[in-house]
């Protein structure tokens, strides 16, 4: 929620090209005259002349500073100076959830993506927008698939070579890339290649990154849609298997943004398919075990993930310090005393509670909490055709009994 700051003056963001002010329309060279203070990276505070404004860089790191900076300006007219599309990645998105959009007035010039796109010309409708801007540079590989565009937002003159590289590695070497950097700037760059012969060229530190995803023959690609194959996972054996876990994800029904807890995590399958279902998706895996812990996030960094938070602790306990999530999967420990009641406690209003067990002990848990809070009890067997003997038989697995429901 934003903070009601009454002493504070409205902001506005004005968004600038590299084409600097001779880019800028009337109406952002006015507010930019009329500012006493100029708010910006030094970069865009080079773009600007000076008009009688008083310049002044962020500081850094911004965020812990963002409150302060503001108040030292208290009562004159602030400016802010952002690249292009100011909520685009930028810092009218931060200051908009900071004061509120009744306080923040936002005038965006062309986004960086944008051009990249004219220059492209890729539709809009056909291409994945991937920052990596201050991120995890494997938060790419969740938008790979054949023949998808995606545009990466760098974090600098070293992502080109990362994501080649890491595109390589995981089967994509084929993929054309193409490095656009300074765009609308006097010196517009362009470089093009594969990933797998990347040649790792001098780029511009204020670059997008086009891909154009080429899987090599023989690659594994793996969908969005619940249910990815169980190779796909590190595991020891603790793993919510294929069929379970696409049962398990659409009873659980992310939605965009949506929290969730996975509770007794194993190898993190549930709360990535999670996450890979909506980029905005959170979760939390909570694992008691250090070695799966770190099995966990290399899971998720390879399946484009990389921000899956990993608890390590024992559940009950350690859940009281988790923000209150959308839904909840407990995979592991569901006859632990208190464990469901208190996962069911924590959950939003609107949220759903997910269990599966194998065991008697919790069995009896979940048809105790069928019986308390309703919802659904069912029971799931597989089986897989394997030979038997010179003939084809049914091995089956472990039947699971799955409980869910949902919180009105």
């Amino acid at each position: 929620m934003p903070e009601d700051r009454p002493h504070q003056q409205p902001i506005t963001v004005v968004g600038i090209g590299a084409d600097g002010w001779s880019g800028l329309g009337a109406q952002a060279r006015a507010e930019i005259r009329a500012a006493q203070v100029l708010l910006g990276g030094p970069r865009q505070l080079d773009l600007v002349p000076e008009v009688g404004a008083r310049k002044v860089p962020w500081p850094s790191p911004l965020l812990p500073n963002l409150d302060a900076t503001l108040d030292a300006h208290t009562g004159r007219r602030v400016c802010v100076l952002a690249s292009g599309d100011p909520l685009l990645s930028g810092i009218g998105t931060t200051l908009v959830r900071r004061l509120g959009t009744a306080r923040v007035r936002i005038l965006p010039g062309v986004s960086s993506i944008t051009l990249a796109r004219a220059r492209l010309g890729w539709a809009a409708e056909d291409v994945e927008v991937v920052s990596v801007v201050g991120r995890d540079v494997h938060r790419v590989l969740r938008a790979l698939a054949p023949d998808r565009k995606v545009l990466v937002l760098s974090s600098g003159a070293d992502t080109p070579g990362d994501v080649a590289a890491l595109l390589t590695e995981r089967g994509y070497g084929e993929s054309e890339l193409t490095v656009l950097g300074e765009l609308g700037g006097p010196g517009e760059y362009r470089a093009s290649g594969t990933a797998g012969e990347w040649p790792r060229p001098e780029v511009p530190a204020l670059n997008v990154l086009a891909v154009r995803c080429r899987p090599d023959p023989g690659t594994l690609v793996l969908p969005r849609q619940p249910g990815l194959p169980d190779s796909a996972f590190e595991h020891d054996g603790q793993l919510t298997k294929r069929d379970l876990r696409a049962s398990t994800l659409a009873r659980l029904a992310p939605c965009p943004g949506e929290l969730l807890w996975d509770v007794g995590a194993g190898a993190g399958s549930v709360a990535i398919e999670w996450c890979r279902a909506h980029p905005a998706n959170r979760a939390i895996a909570i694992e008691p075990v250090p070695e799966r812990a770190a099995r966990i996030e290399r899971n998720a960094r390879r399946l484009g993930v990389p921000d899956l938070r990993v608890v390590i602790g024992h559940a009950p306990e350690v859940l009281a310090e988790l923000s209150a999530p959308d839904a909840v999967f407990v995979g592991g420990g569901v006859s632990a005393p208190g464990l469901l009641d208190t996962c069911w406690k924590a959950l939003r209003t609107g949220g759903r509670l997910v269990a599966n067990g194998v065991t008697l002990e919790a069995e009896r848990a979940l048809a105790a909490a069928y019986a308390e809070w309703g919802g659904e009890l069912v029971r799931i067997s597989v089986e897989q055709a394997a030979p038997l003997g010179g003939f084809t038989g049914w091995t089956p697995a472990r039947t699971v009994t799955q409980w869910n429901g949902g919180k009105a």
